[in-house]
């Protein structure tokens, strides 16, 4: 069979929960079939409605172009890519033109389109629905007749999309694909699907370090769904939740580091976190002001997220929790805020 999925290059690195469907995707490839990713460098212009409340910025092409420039390497740590076909659907939309356009439109209707669950809310709820978003699920669909897929895998919230893929499949007189869903993976917040723009994620090119710790933050509640969507190791609900979920972290991390990287990250973490102790390596900044501008102008977090933090008592001075924002500190200080660490130096003259 020819089993598709699809990948819009919306921001620079994938993160585990784009791991869910390539490993699916792996699962297909190991069996035999031929595995087709599609890097969606066109209909990235367009912009997936799929779950959305509002619709999604626009991207420039020079942004899609860097932001799809490390998709590949990172897709073959999963995937056998030697063996994956791999297409960007501007192959087969760039050089089309307004007739074609119209050919697709006129094959689903306004009243189709609209039955999808997402545009009923926002249209409920007051909020624009643009008619370019309309046109993405045609779009994808097409790409389904494009390489002729048997099979294409998405998460619960591409059900419309995947289904239109059958949809225009028909049309053009060619076997409908099968579907294959897969739940969604909420992020280290523990309720919102894993997203670079919500900032609950875990990137594939995070350090190992910061990749373990991230897993080591996930609500003891996700360990069950984490152990099955991303690993291949069973969740052995007798074991205590910190060892579960150190076991947890050091298999991904594993996975996309190789096993000594996830060892030292692991003995990092037990030093760091479990010990009191302080990385032996952190960045380094001058104090800017106060502690949550200090914070936001070296630890590349914004403002607002910096006085969260401290608000919730994440934050400290050489082991002393801070509890005003204004609060200064001196040359030499080791600032935590979270699981990151900022030393303090002298201002430059």
């Amino acid at each position: 069979m020819r089993v598709k999925l699809g990948i819009d290059p919306t921001a620079k690195d994938l993160h585990l929960g784009h791991t869910v469907p390539l490993r699916k995707l792996r699962q297909y490839q190991d069996a035999g079939d031929t595995a087709v990713l599609i890097i969606g460098d066109f209909t990235a212009l367009v912009g997936d409605p799929s779950g959305r409340n509002d619709a999604r910025p626009m991207l420039t092409s020079e942004q899609i172009k860097d932001n799809e420039t490390a998709y590949i390497e990172m897709a073959g740590k999963i995937l056998n890519i030697n063996k994956t076909e791999v297409h960007h659907n501007s192959e087969w939309f760039g050089d089309k033109g307004m007739d074609f356009l119209m050919d697709l439109m006129r094959r689903v209707t306004v009243a189709q389109v609209l039955e999808r669950e997402d545009f009923q809310k926002r249209m409920k709820s007051g909020t624009d629905v643009a008619l370019l978003e309309i046109i993405y699920p045609l779009l994808q669909g097409y790409d389904s007749v494009a390489i002729k897929a048997d099979v294409e895998i998405g998460g619960t919230d591409q059900t419309f999309n995947l289904l239109m893929g059958r949809r225009m499949q028909r049309s053009f007189g060619i076997k409908e694909q099968d579907v294959v869903t897969y739940p969604l993976l909420e992020g280290l917040d523990g309720t919102h699907k894993m997203s670079k723009s919500l900032g609950n994620y875990v990137g594939l090119n995070d350090a190992p370090g910061e990749m373990f710790g991230k897993i080591m933050s996930i609500p003891d509640a996700l360990m069950p769904k984490y152990y099955e969507l991303l690993t291949d190791s069973a969740f052995d609900s007798t074991m205590p939740p910190k060892r579960a979920k150190e076991q947890l972290a050091n298999v991904i991390v594993a996975q996309y580091h190789g096993e000594d990287a996830a060892q030292t990250a692991q003995e990092e973490f037990t030093n760091v976190f479990s010990k009191g102790g302080v990385p032996e390596v952190m960045p380094e900044g001058a104090f800017v002001d106060d502690i949550a501008k200090t914070l936001a102008a070296h630890l590349g977090i914004s403002n607002s997220e910096a006085h969260r933090k401290i608000k919730e008592g994440a934050v400290s001075i050489n082991g002393k929790t801070v509890l005003d924002p204004k609060q200064s500190a001196k040359p030499g200080d080791i600032l935590r805020a979270g699981r990151k660490f900022l030393k303090i130096i002298p201002p430059r003259p």
